[in-house]
């Protein structure tokens, strides 16, 4: 990461000033937000500025054994029989079996887990983090924790999340740009869909009152999906108000270590029936912690895009941000619980809270980032644009650039998951965009489930490793027929 100074807080929207960075902007881009009026006209086409056709300069940094073995295990991750196969073996029986199991996880271990996982601990990490850095790309750490079920995994979970954090922050060069924290790792799922019915019953009747609740942004809009609660909801236990202090004071710690660190803490996404809950620890945190010494974002709150009201929330809560002078970031995906919303909407009888197409869902992902581009073009604003689409990537790169964002902003990233869209990574960050790989770690039993969930929930994910395949097929051509090349 660049070094961060402080930026001056008299001036509101002000960019803080790093002389230490080259690509630091100048204060003139900085000051305010344009005129609508006097904003000139925008052509986000303006001409190739990712080139995935330079198949020697996307992987320079594979090794031919390195190319061969992505490209295999592509291949057979993408077929989707291989998705339900191990979903049924890890969901089977024959796991309880310890010679078995040692098996299955030592094959597993050698192929999946070694292309789309960091190791099992951190110092394993360090060793795909450096060799990310040598590459040009940062490192987002994801501790592949499960869900917490009462206070002891809570506590113990947030020792892992203040380890990774301490750990990223002595590593040499800051190749850390981000560390993962899930909210239903620090506080129970069945006290967060409480929290959450709460909520939505307050949107729904105002008179509610929430003893507990501290300030935050607007959670909810008009078309956001609210028939997880159809009766109103009783009070919060004494024991449940006391458990959720518990999980925002371990939310809390996390921001204090984040912020003596300077890394930045990304906030994971769930399902509709949770995710207000975790809107509200998010918003809540970045208003507590926006006085901070370093007055960029320490929190980034995930907007799903494939969700109907997901534009109309990052609006309302961008706007609320702005008018409160709190600074606050957004990693924007496109989604990774269609079959759990989906099934929601069948049980109860309702239409589902996801766009009805692919193409509404990749428009709604465009239409979002335009729309956090021009914030930070204005001078407010941080995202990270976390995106397998070759599309949504060009876009948005050709937009930054035509709106004269710097390259090499730290207000503006790109991430991919870590073994996947290698060509997209490499494309962005040969065009000098700052591009980051989601880099999961922990042990190998420990997180084969939460990759095979993943798999299961973006079956269309893996599908789009095809362009990887075809241009590794052709680096791996280009190699075998120029010697020394």
């Amino acid at each position: 990461m660049v070094n961060r100074s402080v930026r001056p807080k008299n001036i509101r929207n002000l960019r803080r000033l790093n002389s230490a960075a080259p690509s630091a902007v100048p204060l003139a881009k900085l000051v305010g937000k344009p005129d609508p009026a006097k904003k000139k006209p925008v052509n986000p086409i303006i001409g190739p500025v990712i080139d995935l056709d330079d198949t020697k300069g996307l992987f320079s940094s594979f090794t031919f054994r390195k190319l061969i073995k992505s490209s295999v295990t592509l291949h057979v991750a993408a077929y989707g029989p291989m998705v339900d196969f191990g979903t049924q073996v890890m969901g089977s029986g024959l796991m309880r079996n310890p010679l078995f199991k040692k098996a299955v996880l030592g094959v597993t271990e050698r192929t999946f887990y070694e292309h789309f996982c960091a190791g099992k601990n951190l110092e394993k990490a360090r060793e795909t983090v450096e060799r990310l850095w040598d590459a040009g790309l940062y490192a987002m750490l994801d501790y592949g924790l499960e869900h917490a079920h009462d206070s002891e995994s809570c506590d113990k979970n947030l020792e892992e999340f203040i380890h990774t954090i301490n750990f990223a922050r002595v590593l040499h060069g800051s190749p850390v740009s981000y560390v993962a924290v899930k909210i239903t790792a620090i506080c129970p799922p069945t006290l967060l869909r409480r929290v959450s019915d709460l909520l939505r019953w307050e949107y729904k009747d105002n008179s509610l009152h929430l003893p507990w609740k501290r300030n935050t942004f607007p959670i909810f809009a008009t078309s956001s999906p609210l028939y997880h609660t159809p009766q109103r909801p009783a009070p919060l236990t004494p024991d449940e108000e006391r458990d959720l202090s518990s999980g925002y004071e371990r939310l809390r710690k996390i921001c204090e270590n984040a912020i003596e660190a300077n890394i930045p803490v990304l906030i994971d996404a769930e399902d509709t029936s949770i995710q207000p809950a975790i809107d509200y620890f998010t918003y809540s945190a970045a208003i507590e912690y926006s006085s901070s010494s370093d007055d960029d974002p320490v929190i980034y709150n995930t907007v799903q895009a494939y969700l109907k009201d997901s534009k109309d929330r990052l609006v309302i809560a961008k706007e609320a941000a702005d008018s409160m002078g709190v600074p606050v970031g957004f990693k924007l995906v496109r989604g990774a619980y269609m079959s759990t919303e989906n099934g929601w909407a069948d049980l109860l009888g309702v239409k589902s809270p996801i766009h009805d197409s692919i193409q509404d869902t990749h428009d709604c992902y465009n239409e979002c980032a335009d729309f956090l581009i021009e914030e930070i073009a204005g001078g407010s604003g941080s995202v990270v644009l976390a995106t397998h689409n070759v599309e949504s990537g060009k876009m948005a790169a050709s937009k930054a650039v035509s709106l004269g964002i710097e390259k090499d902003s730290p207000y503006l990233q790109f991430a991919q998951l870590y073994g996947m869209a290698e060509a997209l990574s490499f494309g962005l960050k040969n065009a000098g965009f700052r591009v980051s790989k989601y880099l999961p770690f922990g042990p190998v039993e420990h997180i084969m489930p939460y990759l095979l969930r993943r798999a299961e929930e973006n079956r269309g994910l893996l599908s789009t490793s095809s362009l990887d395949r075809f241009l590794m097929r052709k680096e791996l051509m280009r190699r075998l027929t120029c010697k020394g090349s």
